[in-house]
């Protein structure tokens, strides 16, 4: 009897210990219509085999990790897990992440943003985008609230989630969202990991492309969508990682936005690996660098962390 009721005191101190360190709130991204989208039924799947997959979102929302109390350093960052704008790994590019965010101090929050879909938007190739926007927006607005400070709200994203993150970085200053308050949808930095930067021919990766823009994209669509092309003097602090054997997405991706950084005076920093391939989250199992580590040190440097 007493053996049971140690164990039921123990198990609640670990829930409670748990909750308190990766708190996780799930937060509707917009309040009441969703803009760009077209009436129909949620169908919305999840498979997990080696990976979680989430298919045909149409519903977004915003998660919200915490970290434990009284070690939250008020800055935040907004995760966009990657699978070619046609599903979302939101597991290991996703929810992982943000836990070991929170081990930083940093609040962090997944995005399960829109899929790109005819039957659910009026204008497929900007719904990612438009929900990234709105995710920018509603962290800098409630940041008070948040213990956020609202000057250190950066974007991440992976693969294709690193598209989405480099345009929320480079098109700013195009609102695609109602934002009657004039909220700043500039991310003060970035986080790239193994990103699909550019849409020409010669380097873009042609799934995303295609999912976003479709089969056929005028030229202007092209460059409007090349990443690399878009960086001004204004575009915010970033940091890259990427795989040189990438067979998924070509590691010049990051290198082109790097140098357009460079050449424009931006502070950045890249971080390349011979081996590791595409895809592989936190953990490049070929090497002992963990690029967490690697960017820990720059946030540092960044004064963001």
């Amino acid at each position: 009897m007493k053996f049971s009721y140690l164990f039921v005191i123990l198990f609640m101190m670990i829930t409670a210990f748990s909750f308190k360190t990766n708190a996780q709130v799930i937060l509707p991204l917009y309040e009441k219509e969703i803009p760009n989208s077209i009436a129909g039924p949620d169908e919305e799947q999840s498979v997990t085999e080696e990976i979680t997959r989430i298919s045909k979102v149409s519903v977004p929302t915003l998660i919200m990790y915490t970290p434990a109390a009284g070690k939250a350093n008020g800055t935040a960052v907004i995760i966009c897990p990657g699978g070619g704008y046609g599903i979302l790994a939101i597991d290991h590019e996703g929810h992982d992440v943000a836990k070991k965010f929170n081990e930083m101090g940093v609040t962090a929050f997944v995005l399960k943003y829109r899929l790109p879909n005819d039957r659910i938007m009026v204008d497929r190739s900007i719904g990612p985008l438009q929900d990234a926007q709105r995710a920018i927006q509603m962290v800098r607005s409630n940041a008070s609230q948040w213990n956020i400070n609202p000057k250190k709200i950066g974007i991440m994203g992976f693969s294709a989630g690193g598209h989405l993150a480099s345009t929320a970085g480079t098109h700013f200053k195009d609102p695609l969202i109602e934002n009657p308050q004039k909220i700043s949808l500039r991310p003060d930095f970035m986080i790239l990991i193994y990103p699909v930067i550019s849409f020409t021919d010669s380097l873009g990766h042609m799934g995303s492309r295609n999912n976003l823009i479709g089969k056929n994209p005028s030229a202007e669509q092209i460059l409007l969508y090349s990443n690399e092309l878009q960086v001004t003097k204004k575009t915010a602090p970033t940091f890259l990682v990427h795989a040189k054997d990438d067979g998924g997405v070509k590691f010049e991706n990051s290198v082109r936005f790097y140098q357009a950084l460079r050449q424009k005076k931006v502070p950045t920093e890249i971080y390349l690996y011979e081996k590791g391939g595409h895809g592989f989250g936190l953990n490049n199992k070929t090497s002992n660098v963990k690029w967490m580590d690697v960017l820990n040190d720059w946030m540092r440097k960044m004064k963001l962390i």
